[in-house]
């Protein structure tokens, strides 16, 4: 799943100056690919994702594998940062040569698809070449968009709170399972009073969270077609947001911009905030404290609102290898040996067989995979609703103009009508 705001960071910390040439990796030229088969009968097709050089070295060595067993079938790479990556993709599908599988995420398979751009996947999974059983927590239906099979999960992940755990240790916070808005405000307070830190890094703009808060309360951040609530359901948010800087429970946003790229958290600017759960581990790298991770609070004591997001495969509609493409794909959610490779840099395995292979000794993925394991046992995971045609340009707008109402050059009324104005045209509505 995408969140803006820890992309950003995220895409300073791990991709900035990765390459292709820097691994020596074969990148699309963008000028056609291969589209035929050689005189042996060996077939090329071009593989795109986004991220840095510690996941292209993984997935090199995965690629590796998949031309071991399928020795006809080579793959040529490329990799960007995130926003450089979909520069050169929609560059690309404009020009009627995207690459023949990349990576997705579930805020383009609208897009893209009213694009005519997406493979419907359904056939080959039909044929045999792609199996869409024994996949974790429902998540064989996250990519499945208008009766079409979109995209196929890679790795999973959830909305959680980071903790830095000495800090609610020292306010005497013990967050737990069912634990109310109310209950989590009078910890920012506790935690500002008993220790001199921000409860949170504040709650402006990170979209997926309020999505999580509509959800607990009957509606969504997007229908199908078109957002899922009011300009009056945004003011009280962005308000109370804005009153959280105020008293002191919610950093000051103008310091958390000045400590970028480090998290707030890491930064000692507050103890704790909103997150995706597999990117605990960036905490542990940037900080000096012990980090974990805290369930969502809940407006009646039970729903979260939550779903397992996650990373895709997706192909090309005008691949000329969809069974190849498909056979690639199934090998790499359902191989073993790729698990062990990849470990949770994409996220928690999606498939049972690669969850089952891949077993972290570290105490932070351990972490992850406990959280995860957490919220299927408490039954509180619910189907997400498909993001509609332009979500990625409503979600940036949130981001942004999250952001400038925080460091004070909107009003929350300004901004409110700033993000509806953007998103009803990006939406077409």
């Amino acid at each position: 799943m995408v969140n803006g705001r820890n992309v950003e960071r995220r895409t300073i910390l791990k991709a900035a100056g990765a390459t292709a040439a820097t691994l020596g990796l074969a990148a699309t030229t963008g000028c056609g690919g291969d589209g035929g088969a050689s005189a042996d009968g060996t077939v090329t097709i071009r593989y795109a994702w986004w991220g840095a050089e510690d996941r292209a070295q993984r997935i090199t060595k995965t690629i590796a594998l998949f031309e071991k067993k399928y020795p006809k079938i080579k793959v040529k790479t490329d990799f960007q940062s995130y926003l450089d990556f979909w520069k050169k993709f929609n560059t690309q599908a404009s020009g009627g040569n995207p690459p023949d599988v990349f990576q997705n995420a579930i805020g383009f398979l609208r897009k893209y698809d009213a694009k005519n751009v997406l493979l419907d996947l359904s056939e080959q999974a039909k044929a045999g070449n792609l199996r869409m059983e024994g996949f974790r927590a429902g998540l064989e239906k996250f990519g499945e968009i208008d009766g079409k099979l979109l995209g196929v999960p890679v790795g999973s992940n959830s909305m959680a709170l980071v903790i830095d755990k000495p800090v609610y240790t020292r306010a005497g916070v013990k967050p737990e399972q069912g634990w109310t808005w109310d209950d989590f405000d009078a910890a920012m307070k506790k935690i500002r009073d008993k220790t001199g830190r921000a409860g949170d890094s504040g709650m402006y703009g990170v979209m997926y969270l309020y999505d999580l808060y509509l959800r607990q309360n009957g509606k969504a951040f997007f229908t199908e077609d078109r957002l899922g609530f009011t300009e009056s359901d945004l003011t009280d948010w962005w308000t109370k947001a804005e009153k959280g800087v105020k008293d002191g429970i919610y950093a000051d946003a103008k310091k958390v911009v000045q400590n970028k790229p480090k998290s707030a958290v890491a930064a000692e600017l507050a103890g704790g905030e909103f997150t995706w759960d597999n990117f605990t581990v960036r905490y542990t790298a940037e900080g000096k404290s012990e980090y974990g991770l805290a369930p969502i609070p809940t407006t009646d004591g039970k729903k979260t609102g939550q779903y397992l997001g996650s990373l895709m495969l997706s192909a090309s509609k005008r691949t000329q290898h969809p069974k190849e493409v498909a056979q690639f794909i199934d090998f790499m959610v359902h191989d073993p040996e790729v698990a062990k490779i990849m470990g949770y840099d994409r996220g928690v395995p999606a498939t049972q067989a690669q969850y089952d292979a891949y077993k972290p000794t570290d105490e932070v993925n351990k972490a992850i995979a406990a959280y995860e394991e957490s919220l299927v046992e408490a039954g509180v995971l619910e189907p997400i609703t498909p993001h509609p045609n332009g979500a990625d340009i409503c979600e940036s707008a949130f981001l942004r103009i999250a952001e400038e109402l925080a460091l004070g050059k909107r009003s929350v009324d300004e901004a409110v009508q700033q993000f509806f104005t953007e998103s009803k045209t990006a939406l077409g509505t």
